[in-house]
């Protein structure tokens, strides 16, 4: 499949022609170079050395920097790495974050990282738009105020509408140098983002207007060099590579092993397992990897593998707008009938773990966040007869041994999948082989690509498409996927509304309230309440949510992802250990931490 499953995001990457070979950057040393790709994104030599082009020649870790790096924890999202900030400090009722500045951070044209560097980044990450910078005043979590307290000390204030993600959606904060990007800043910003965000009618339209009209000048904007405070700086960039050298003025220098690091680019997961293959990689992070592959990849003098847990799990997702999959009962039918631990071996045997149950967690997560409730939920192990009793119970019928729609029709089952995600391909054909077995008429319907998949789904043109989900930590980033747009709920400004099936990107088609517990509730609305909510309840609405889920079946789990990283040690040593809380961040945070040495001849 052409993408990496990195998600912490959640993620397809952009597709790229490359032309040109990786062996026209050079460069040594006594720490040697170090050979890897980004999992985020494939390297354009035309891009700007920009973090906030999407296709920018930064690269998290090594020339691009935030103020902190996530840890991969499974139930809390606040839990970071130091990198920018030392240091930092919250007030109990979340309402105001103290940021302190690493003492000895510098750029790399040598001058000091300071405050205001921190507040002119926040700024640009206002004319972006979205979590800690959304500019409506009634939106979640939004940041009301940034105070200069000395030039290493930095005060964020957020807005009176709360969010638990305040916290980490301000760590994730890119910070760049205001000598650089200063100028894309109008003289008046803050006090039209003070408009912005405090007054109301149209002189606050224009205000909102006026920052978000800078959005593309930002992502345009091509500084002449590169000005890091990484530990690493951009030497040159060509079509198959990027080269960086070491940043003398890194704060913390001492620790970093490479002398250079070699960023490969890439067409798709093929070309990365030839990168592989060839020993040329000393890491790569997670690759979707047929059987066959692995062997040889694990044949290569030095290769290595590291696994840890990745909050990310894939789905079989239903239209509950279309028939049959309206009805409960035929999608706990299908639930029976699907084999996970044999999809899970054709489809991800290295990359993934069949999935327990369906809860809308992966399994790893969901043990923590609901302890015994966990083994409560009903596992729809394998099992025809069951199956059976759940169809005559939606009122099908079985005639010459194939199952038909309660009217007599053929019930043709077709499941979507974007033709470039090799291991969902072959997921969707064995459940539908199995289903094949059970006299289900069944078969595969390949979209050309990722883009277009997720346009026709949501645009409701299927009955049942594969879908990601359990995108962790955050709780209410788990139960979006599900209780969210997709299925007919929209969070704007901390308000909270319903659209019907089939409008406004509502594909799943699921109803509004559900019966749970012996109550109707709301799972749209507990699941915005995920965004506010103190940790106890947090506790208790998920109970209520993997319960919904496990009942109702808007989705069946089919495994969770394992995050499985490629290493090679003929070079270099110190790589993070399994399940290393680092796994989900990039070889230049390990260097920042203190891992990765050159192997001594």
């Amino acid at each position: 499949m052409k993408r990496l499953a990195t998600m912490a995001a959640l993620a397809s990457i952009v597709t790229a022609s490359a032309c040109g070979g990786a062996g026209q950057v050079d460069g040594a040393g006594p720490g040697g170079i170090f050979t890897t790709i980004d999992g985020s994104k494939q390297i354009n030599a035309s891009a700007p050395i920009n973090p906030f082009n999407p296709v920018g020649s930064v690269f998290a870790g090594y020339n691009g920097m935030e103020l902190a790096w996530p840890k991969n924890d499974p139930t809390d999202p606040n839990v970071f790495y130091p990198a920018i900030a030392r240091s930092w400090t919250e007030t109990p009722d979340q309402s105001q974050v103290v940021i302190h500045l690493q003492p000895n951070a510098r750029w790399s044209d040598g001058r000091p990282v300071t405050s205001e560097d921190v507040k002119v980044s926040i700024g640009l990450a206002y004319t972006q738009g979205g979590t800690a910078y959304a500019l409506d005043p009634a939106a979640a979590g939004a940041a009301a105020d940034v105070r200069i307290v000395d030039p290493a000390t930095v005060e964020i204030t957020q807005g009176a509408n709360k969010s638990s993600m305040f916290l980490s959606n301000l760590l994730s904060t890119v910070v760049v140098p205001a000598h650089v990007y200063g100028r894309l800043l109008p003289g008046n910003f803050w006090q039209t983002l003070k408009v912005a965000q405090y007054s109301s009618g149209p002189a606050a339209d224009r205000a909102r207007a006026s920052i978000t009209g800078l959005a593309d000048k930002v992502i345009a904007f091509a500084p002449k060099q590169d000005v890091s405070a990484g530990p690493f700086v951009l030497e040159r960039v060509n079509p198959g590579a990027a080269l960086l050298k070491r940043n003398p003025y890194f704060y913390n220098n001492k620790v970093i092993g490479p002398d250079k690091v070699k960023v490969l680019n890439y067409t798709g997961n093929e070309q990365i397992w030839n990168y592989l293959i060839s020993g040329q990689l000393d890491n790569a992070p997670f690759t979707s990897v047929p059987a066959a592959v692995m062997d040889r990849i694990r044949q290569v003098s030095g290769s290595g593998v590291i696994s840890g847990y990745s909050p990310v799990v894939t789905s079989l997702a239903f239209n509950q707008a279309h028939k049959p999959y309206d009805n409960v009962h035929v999608r706990r039918a299908l639930a029976y009938l699907i084999d996970r631990r044999q999809v899970t071996r054709i489809a991800s045997p290295e990359g993934g773990t069949p999935a327990v149950t369906t809860s809308g967690i992966h399994a790893r997560a969901a043990k923590a966040w609901l302890g015994g409730g966990f083994d409560a939920l009903n596992p729809y192990r394998l099992d025809p007869a069951k199956a059976a009793a759940e169809l005559k119970a939606a009122g099908m019928t079985r005639r010459g041994g194939r199952w038909a729609l309660p009217d007599g029709k053929p019930w043709k089952v077709e499941i979507h999948v974007p033709a470039s995600f090799s291991d969902w391909v072959s997921a969707a054909k064995s459940i539908t082989s199995q289903l094949g077995d059970h006299g289900i008429d069944a078969s595969v319907v390949t979209t050309a690509d990722y883009t277009l998949y997720l346009s026709e789904l949501a645009q409701g043109k299927y009955d049942i498409g594969f879908w990601l989900i359990g995108l962790g930590p955050s709780p209410y980033n788990i139960y979006q996927r599900i209780y969210g747009q997709a299925n007919g709920w929209q969070l704007f400004g901390g308000r909270l509304k319903h659209v019907a099936p089939g409008t406004e990107g509502n594909w799943m088609g699921g109803p509004q309230t559900v019966q749970a517990g012996g109550a109707r509730v709301d799972p749209g609305q507990l699941t915005g309440d995920l965004n506010f909510a103190s940790p106890a309840r947090q506790k208790q609405i998920i109970g209520t949510l993997a319960e919904v889920t496990n009942q109702q079946l808007p989705v069946v789990q089919l495994w969770d992802y394992v995050n499985t990283q490629f290493v090679n040690t003929s070079r270099y040593t110190g790589f993070p250990p399994n399940d290393s809380e680092a796994l989900r961040l990039s070889s230049g945070v390990w260097m920042q931490l203190g891992m990765i040495r050159k192997r001594q001849a």
